[in-house]
């Protein structure tokens, strides 16, 4: 299975989702007088995955997403675990910014989608 572009496009409106979801929950949590709890790239991973998941069951045969495409996604995050957490923690370092739930989603999908886009077309599909 080859991720097509509709897939992508797919998988940065959920994220974009996600990242937005984040601030206003930060927001809210703001103006109750509380801080966030420090938030990690694998946390990240786990909520796209697991709104892949609520997805696909929801709507995947509507939008083009089958089980085998969570799985996939599953098997491609698991092997770029330590690149994107090193790519988050190198980034953050950076920009000085803190590990807020808004923010490590928003790096660790760049980081992500970069890695996707980096694979060799052999590793992109699920024939392996």
């Amino acid at each position: 299975m080859r991720l097509s572009g509709r897939q992508i496009g797919l998988l940065k409106e959920y994220m974009h989702d996600l990242v937005e979801q984040a601030k206003q929950e930060e927001a809210t949590t703001a103006a109750f007088g509380y801080v966030s709890k420090p938030y990690r790239t694998d946390q990240a991973v786990s909520d796209l995955l697991a709104i892949l998941d609520d997805r696909i069951e929801s709507e995947g045969v509507q939008v083009g997403l089958s089980v085998e495409f969570l799985h996939h996604m599953w098997t491609l995050c698991n092997r770029a675990n330590d690149q994107l957490q090193d790519t988050v923690w190198l980034r953050r370092s950076l920009d000085g910014e803190p590990a807020t739930k808004a923010r490590v989603r928003e790096l660790t999908y760049r980081a992500l989608l970069e890695y996707l886009e980096s694979l060799p077309e052999n590793l992109r599909s699920s024939s392996d």
